[in-house]
């Protein structure tokens, strides 16, 4: 493929960049994934798309040229977490233990992971699924699998060593069909962002400004729901419920986050059982957080 022309349209400058059409911008990712392209060309548009900056359309472009690609497995009445492919720095992960206590309610958490993505360097959701026990309601997806033409991009991406744009569209793919999302936003222009790419693409989408971009409360946050074309917003606060774990401020190993998961601290429980208290009462199947906690202690 001719990939210049494409090119010139992010990487010329602030007078001759534009955003590119619906057509063009699926053109140019499926062309990316397919191996069609040379990895510097391909970095060089990675970097120059992200500093132009990303509309809404060439996103949307890009997560259609995504589904043609993904390998889907329905599954009925599961919820899809969506979570940052460039990993936790200074906290470990709770999906292990929130699952735990959701299990006996048949939540079944459809979670993808995969190779680590730049820019962070954290822990990766992949290395704590091949690390510890799952319970049997958490359905993984190793992208290797389910998106092979994405993971062999990895190497592009780590040698850019750059967030890219594909950063903010690879954490929710549909892969289990699933009819409600949640997805973790850490700077809030992503909350709206998130809304205009996915409000039409589930029934019930909750971003959460969770921990690290994940959608793990460890304390007051924001909860956006999108259902039925309405937007509210509640706060959840576990301190509000007694919950008082300190979050580290400092980076943590890899050893030392699986270390906190396999054999979480009390104040981590509390976090966790919080957490799927949310989850319950987003779901609808408590009434109320208070709720879920009491059903949980």
């Amino acid at each position: 493929m001719d990939i210049l022309p494409y090119l010139k349209l992010v990487g010329t400058g602030p007078k001759r960049n534009r955003d590119l059409t619906k057509k063009e911008m699926k053109t140019v990712v499926r062309a990316m994934l397919q191996g069609e392209v040379f990895p510097e060309q391909a970095a060089a548009f990675l970097l120059g798309w992200r500093v132009k900056g990303e509309s809404d359309e060439e996103f949307a472009a890009a997560l259609e040229v995504f589904d043609e690609f993904v390998k889907h497995d329905p599954v009925p009445d599961s919820i899809e977490f969506g979570y940052p492919y460039d990993g936790k720095v200074k906290n470990p992960y709770l999906f292990p233990l929130t699952a735990r206590y959701l299990e006996p309610f048949g939540v079944q958490l459809s979670l993808h992971g995969g190779r680590l993505q730049p820019a962070k360097g954290g822990v990766t959701l992949k290395e704590v699924h091949d690390a510890l026990p799952m319970p049997s309601n958490i359905l993984y997806y190793d992208r290797s699998e389910y998106f092979p033409e994405l993971y062999r991009f990895s190497d592009v991406r780590a040698a850019l060593g750059l967030r890219s744009s594909f950063n903010t569209i690879e954490k929710l793919l549909g892969i289990t069909k699933s009819k409600t999302a949640v997805i973790g936003a850490f700077h809030k222009p992503f909350v709206q962002k998130y809304i205009n790419l996915y409000k039409n693409r589930y029934e019930k989408l909750v971003i959460i400004k969770g921990n690290e971009g994940t959608p793990e409360i460890f304390g007051k946050c924001a909860v956006t729901i999108v259902e039925n074309g309405t937007v509210k917003e509640i706060k959840a606060d576990p301190k509000a419920y007694g919950i008082d774990h300190l979050k580290s401020t400092r980076p943590i190993s890899t050893e030392e986050s699986l270390a906190q998961t396999a054999n979480p601290s009390e104040s981590l429980l509390m976090l966790a059982k919080f957490n799927a208290a949310v989850i319950l009462f987003l779901t609808e199947k408590t009434a109320s957080i208070e709720e879920g906690l009491s059903l949980l202690r």
